[in-house]
């Protein structure tokens, strides 16, 4: 199965703040800076998209990667609201989401900022396979926005897509990857959450006169 893990953890950097709010893991220059060096290994290891090519674990953002990055993101969760369709999207960003049509334009703009070329590797006693290399040199933010950018890509266009919800349990923004059947909620905390509200909304109507 393929690992989505980075998108994902796009996503999920806007996140509920434990206090009826909601909070961003990547409200400044500083943020964006810890996210990137804390998934340098899925940015770096991204050879076969040719995105791999600028060290993410000495990657310091300034506001102009802050704001690519967070442009990047709000197509990010405008097309995972389209996935879940008919199902609301994240509460998060039901009053924000921008057009399909425009997050569509701004991912696949990223996705194409970092040219990349067929190579064929063939290492002694292993098949061959194909790999896609970076041509050029692309500036940090650049191939950062493309490294996530094609990680968005790969997971839409993919069968995972089905497996995307929204996580609608009280105080609860998430995304999340449906993995069994009967799973409703991201989280077991947000289950019991979730059951404890509907007991008492059950209780509140019982106890009207």
């Amino acid at each position: 199965m393929a690992d989505h893990s980075l998108v994902l953890a796009l996503a999920l950097t806007v996140r509920h703040d434990g206090h009826g709010g909601v909070a961003d893991d990547l409200s400044g220059p500083e943020g964006l800076t810890a996210w990137v060096r804390e998934h340098a290994a899925a940015l770096e290891l991204d050879a076969d998209t040719g995105t791999g090519s600028f060290a993410a674990d000495a990657f310091s953002a300034d506001e102009e990667a802050l704001a690519a990055v967070r442009a990047l993101r709000a197509a990010v969760r405008a097309l995972f609201a389209r996935a879940v369709r008919p199902d609301p999207p994240s509460p998060a960003d039901a009053q924000r989401l921008l057009p399909a049509g425009m997050a569509l334009e701004l991912l696949n703009s990223a996705a194409a900022a970092v040219p990349t070329v067929p190579r064929l590797e063939w290492p002694e006693g292993r098949d061959p396979y194909a790999v896609h290399r970076g041509t050029g040199a692309p500036d940090a933010v650049t191939a950062l926005c493309a490294a996530l950018a094609r990680a968005a890509v790969d997971f839409l266009a993919g069968p995972d897509r089905e497996r995307l919800r929204a996580c609608h349990a009280p105080r609860c923004v998430r995304y999340f990857l449906k993995e069994h059947p009967r799973q409703e909620w991201c989280r077991p905390s947000c289950g019991n959450r979730a059951r404890v509200a509907r007991h008492q909304r059950r209780h509140q109507l019982h106890s009207e006169p």
